[in-house]
């Protein structure tokens, strides 16, 4: 495997930037996902990784070697794509068995490290039937199979879960993971959803509008966001964002009195986890607007001053809409943000 260097890559396309002054250095082994809205630039960002697309700035370097100006086909990398792109007319071992025919390796090895790769996603007993026999996970299975029997430098993963349902997407985490591990590989992962971000990444990439948010391990993601995007980006359901004024130690908006660092003056964002609300207590005064049981917790919708706030009740919380109460929370775990460029305010500030 190897690791993977991108260097002040930019991408335009005329005057629209997909992708501005990207940097980053992609250790070998790492699982590294890049995650955010549509349109973010991620995509683009590992198609130009893949080769798919050319920068218009910047290097690529992959195993110590840049590759800015290399084909896609001599980069030595595998992409597994969303929609599975298996060759219908085909069975699952030939499909399996197409990227070594393609690179020339010896029609010896081929049915030992077709086997292999099947049996490493659990697919060994479906080889004969073709892609149209199949549900739609074993053939993400039999799409992550031809990746891993080309034996490549880093493996490269665009959205391939979005397609399925959500007891499937949890379970297909779970095996890329351990593949991943096992195979000790290089990974690109792109996805939207964060919560695949944060149970597959050794780091990630946050980002928005073809620029880059913030990078770090989803701990430091999740308990250190940058900026209110990142902030409202990570979390289900994401950080609660109040905009109000910051004036000596205290922090006010409508429904909302919060101590804040004295440091902090003028207009401020207060970012406040729905975990870390309690039912009870002097910091937000509101009615409720909708109540959620999931079994383990009761998901809390309040209505506070012109906005909603969300809370992590206990999970035998219950309460009729428009019922008036109050919510607490630690200021330790509060979070203040600038009001006008959104980026995040520490102590001293």
């Amino acid at each position: 495997m190897a690791a993977i260097e991108l260097q002040n890559v930019v991408k335009r396309y005329g005057a629209f930037v997909g992708v501005r002054e990207f940097s980053l250095a992609i250790p070998d082994e790492e699982f590294l996902v890049l995650l955010g809205p549509s349109g973010c630039g991620k995509t683009t960002t590992m198609r130009m990784i893949a080769g798919l697309e050319e920068p218009t700035e910047g290097r690529i370097v992959i195993g110590g070697e840049d590759m800015t100006e290399v084909d896609a086909r001599d980069r030595d990398v595998a992409m597994v794509f969303q929609g599975y792109a298996l060759y219908p007319n085909m069975t699952i071992y030939d499909n399996i068995r197409f990227p070594l025919r393609m690179r020339g390796v010896p029609a010896t090895d081929h049915d030992r490290l077709i086997r292999r790769a099947a049996d490493m996603v659990e697919l060994g007993a479906y080889l004969d039937r073709k892609p149209g026999a199949l549900s739609g996970g074993q053939r993400q299975r039999a799409a992550l199979a031809r990746a891993i029997v080309r034996q490549p430098q880093a493996f490269l993963m665009d959205e391939p879960l979005s397609n399925l349902d959500a007891k499937l997407r949890a379970s297909m985490r779970v095996q890329i993971k351990h593949l991943q591990r096992e195979l000790r590989a290089t990974t690109v992962y792109v996805t939207h959803d964060q919560i695949e971000a944060m149970t597959l990444a050794d780091r990630i990439v946050v980002m928005n509008q073809g620029a880059v948010q913030q990078v770090g391990t989803p701990d430091e993601i999740y308990a250190d966001p940058a900026n209110t995007f990142v902030a409202g980006f990570i979390g289900a359901p994401p950080m609660n964002l109040i905009d109000g004024v910051a004036d000596g130690g205290t922090f006010t908006a409508p429904g909302v009195t919060a101590p804040c660092p004295a440091t902090l003056q003028g207009k401020v964002v207060l970012g406040i986890r729905p975990e870390d609300c309690v039912v009870g207590g002097g910091n937000l005064t509101g009615s409720v607007y909708g109540v959620e049981p999931t079994g383990d917790m009761t998901y809390l919708t309040v209505n506070v001053g012109t906005r909603q706030v969300e809370v992590k009740a206990a999970r035998d919380f219950r309460a009729g809409l428009d019922t008036p109460l109050t919510i607490g929370f630690d200021p330790r775990r509060t979070y203040f943000f600038d009001g006008a460029t959104g980026q995040r305010l520490r102590h001293g500030s």
